[in-house]
C-alpha cells in the first residue's frame, strides 16, 4: 500500500489519473526560482519552448541568454556567469546537453565546482519519433561520473518543480533529468522532497514481509508501484523506494531499506530509463557491493540504441514496463 506519512497521489492507480509533462514542473520551478533570486539566470540553445524556460524568459528578459545551437558554449558562458556570482539554469535535450557538450561542463563547471545547474530535457527513449539520435539513455552514467556533480531524476511534475527550486540554493553543479511526454503524477506539493533523500514510497499492507525491494527512479517509479500493487495480488510482498537523487546517493536510506524493519530483503530490483550500465542501478550495486551484497536485478536498457516509435512501446519493447519489474521481481524468488 501506498506511504501514508508521504501524502502521495492516491489517484495515481486510476487509468485517468492525471498526467503532465516532468519538463513543465521544471519549467514552473524555474520562474519561482527566479523570483526567489534575482541572481538565477536562465540560458538556452535554441529549444526555449520545448524545455519550458519561455516561462522564465518571458517574465525576466534581461536575465535571459539565447546562445542558439552552440551547446559548448552554453557551457563555457554558464560557469563564467556563475564564477561572477550569478546561478545560472543552461537548458537543451539531454542528447546534446550534458550529452554534446560534456568536456565543457568537466572542465569549465564541475572542475571549477559552479553551481550551474543542467536541465537535460526528453531524457530516454520516451521521446519516442525522434528516434535512436535524440534519446538520452547514457546521461546518468556521464553525469554521475564527474566530482562535485548532483544528479536528480525527478518521478513526476510535482516533483522537478520542487527539485529545481531546491537545487536554485544550493552550492554545486547539478544535473536535472527531464522527460517530454507526460507522465503520471505520483506526489503533490505536501510530498516531501529533499535533494540526497530517497523515500520509501510503498509498503506491503497488513503487516505482510517484504522479500524483494524495488528501487526505482524517474517517470518509471509508476510502472514499480503498478507492479507491487499486481504482486500483492499474487500474495508476493514488496516495498518500493524512490531515489529522485541519484548521486548523492542516500546511503543511509538504501540501508536502511534493505534492513526492512529488522527483516533483511532478499534481494533487490532496480527500475530506470536508462542503459543498464553505468546508470541507476550500477550505483546501487557498487555501494551495496562494498557494504551489504545481495542478489540483484536490473531493469533499464539493455545495451541497445532506441529507436523512433511510440513511448508506451518502446518502454514495453525495452523491457521497462510493469510486466518486465514483476519477472524480475519473480526471478529473485
Amino acid at each position: 500500500m501506498l506511504n501514508k506519512d508521504l501524502n502521495l497521489n492516491e489517484k495515481m492507480f486510476d487509468a485517468d489519473v492525471e498526467q503532465v509533462p516532468i519538463r513543465k514542473g521544471f519549467g514552473e520551478g524555474f520562474l519561482i526560482a527566479g523570483d526567489n533570486n534575482e541572481q538565477v539566470v536562465g540560458i538556452c540553445a535554441d529549444l526555449t519552448e520545448s524545455t519550458m524556460m519561455h516561462l522564465f524568459r518571458d517574465k525576466f528578459p534581461n536575465r535571459f541568454v539565447q546562445v542558439g545551437v552552440a551547446e559548448q558554449n552554453l557551457a563555457t558562458v554558464a560557469s563564467g556567469m556563475a564564477a561572477m556570482g550569478k546561478i545560472p539554469f543552461i537548458s537543451s535535450y539531454a542528447m546534446f546537453s550534458p550529452g554534446r557538450n560534456w568536456e565543457q561542463i568537466r572542465t569549465t563547471i564541475c572542475y571549477n565546482d559552479r553551481p550551474v545547474k543542467i536541465a537535460g530535457s526528453h531524457a530516454g527513449i520516451s521521446v519516442g519519433p525522434d528516434g535512436g539520435t535524440h534519446q538520452a539513455i547514457e546521461d546518468i552514467a556521464i553525469t554521475r561520473v564527474i566530482p562535485n556533480m548532483c544528479v536528480i531524476s525527478p518521478v513526476d511534475a510535482v516533483q522537478a518543480k520542487l527539485a529545481t527550486i531546491a537545487c536554485a540554493i544550493t552550492p554545486t553543479p547539478t544535473y536535472l533529468r527531464l522527460v517530454r511526454e507526460k507522465t503520471a503524477i505520483m506526489t503533490t506539493e505536501k510530498t516531501p522532497f529533499e535533494i540526497g533523500k530517497s523515500y520509501i514510497y510503498w509498503q506491503p499492507m497488513n503487516n505482510n514481509i517484504a522479500t524483494v525491494g524495488i528501487i526505482a527512479t524517474g517517470a518509471l517509479v509508476h510502472k514499480a508501484l503498478l507492479a507491487a500493487a499486481e504482486l500483492e495480488k499474487e500474495n508476493i510482498y514488496v516495498v518500493v523506494l524512490a531515489l529522485p537523487t541519484i548521486k548523492p546517493l542516500d546511503t543511509d536510506g538504501v540501508l536502511e531499506f534493505i534492513k526492512n524493519n529488522g527483516n533483511k530483503l532478499n534481494g533487490i530490483v532496480t527500475v530506470e530509463e536508462h542503459q543498464i550500465a553505468g546508470g541507476m542501478g550500477s550505483a546501487i550495486a557498487e555501494f551495496l557491493v562494498q557494504n551489504n551484497p545481495l542478489p540483484m536485478r536490473f531493469v533499464g536498457v539493455k545495451d541497445k540504441f532506441g529507436q523512433s516509435g511510440k513511448p508506451e512501446e518502446l518502454i514495453e519493447h525495452y523491457g521497462m514496463g510493469t510486466k518486465d519489474i514483476i519477472k524480475a521481481v519473480k526471478e529473485l524468488l
